[in-house]
């Protein structure tokens, strides 16, 4: 089997976990969201300790990158939040669409603060992802709009971090990237759930820590798919955990989205992979010119 057949197969892979973990999330009931973030992330800071220590990397990371770790893992704890917040409101398809707006806020954020050109279709590009991700979100003069706005917020969380991820290759290492963000997000909710610790049942503690399982086992896929390929050819097939979020929400609660929301995510789907051909096609041309 060629490498990129394997890196594809691994994105798909990845894409079906983290539908599962949003799966897991919802089916964790009513336990407040602090406490399903805890455990998704006590699991992946558990896989990041082994990894650090098979790899013998630094567990903290430079000195002159403290800043940037720190800002990465807290836009990654806020975008976890705001997506399991998503998650627990909205159908399972329609809360992983909006989070799957995280590339094109990447697009923004590293063309302001990393100063990355623009290229010509990255602009319309945008335009009409956002104007599908408006399709989605549905806005109204309403709090029933809150959740649809999480998951928005959480992909513009995400983008932001990993912008910040992009900063740092080649200064840090993966292992201790998320490392850092994992003991950071565990951290970071233990003050909630000492005010507000619920005991879960026997099947929700199971949920909770299917939840960090098929999370890390998400991340691991994708670490695996970026061995075998490079990111730029293979991430468009990250998008497939919209569609097994959309199968799986459709076998366990019958969620089917409405018009809006599939005519919102079938124009961002466009959008990132015409974005990606042309991108592609552009760094074909400069191979060709530059060789």
């Amino acid at each position: 089997m060629k490498d990129k057949t394997k890196a594809i197969l691994f994105m798909i892979f990845s894409g079906f976990a983290f539908g599962l973990m949003g799966a897991t999330v919802k089916l964790s009931g009513d336990i407040p969201v602090f406490e399903k973030v805890f455990f998704r992330n006590f699991v992946s800071l558990l896989v990041a300790f082994y990894m650090i220590k098979k790899s013998k990397v630094s567990i903290f990371g430079k000195i002159e990158n403290q800043k940037f770790l720190m800002l990465r893992s807290i836009m990654g704890l806020l975008g976890v939040f705001a997506n399991f917040y998503a998650i627990n409101h909205l159908v399972l398809a329609d809360s992983t669409m909006l989070n799957k707006l995280s590339p094109f806020f990447v697009t923004i954020f590293a063309f302001i603060f990393l100063k990355e050109r623009l290229s010509k279709i990255q602009i319309p590009a945008l335009i009409f992802a956002f104007s599908g991700a408006l399709l989605i979100i549905k806005p109204q003069f309403s709090l029933e709009v809150l959740p649809a706005l999480s998951g928005a917020f959480s992909g513009m969380c995400a983008g932001a971090a990993y912008t910040v991820i992009r900063y740092l290759k080649g200064k840090e290492e993966p292992a201790t990237i998320i490392f850092y963000f994992s003991l950071v997000s565990v951290l970071g909710t233990i003050p909630f759930l000492l005010f507000n610790f619920q005991v879960p049942s026997q099947y929700q503690l199971i949920f909770l820590l299917g939840t960090g399982v098929f999370a890390a086992l998400g991340q691991f896929m994708i670490t695996l798919a970026y061995k075998y390929a490079p990111a730029s050819e293979v991430s468009i097939y990250n998008y497939f955990s919209v569609i097994s979020s959309g199968i799986i929400g459709f076998i366990l609660w019958g969620e089917i989205p409405d018009s809006k929301s599939i005519s919102g995510a079938i124009i961002i789907t466009l959008v990132a992979v015409v974005s990606y051909v042309y991108i592609k096609k552009e760094e074909s041309q400069v191979l060709k010119t530059s060789a």
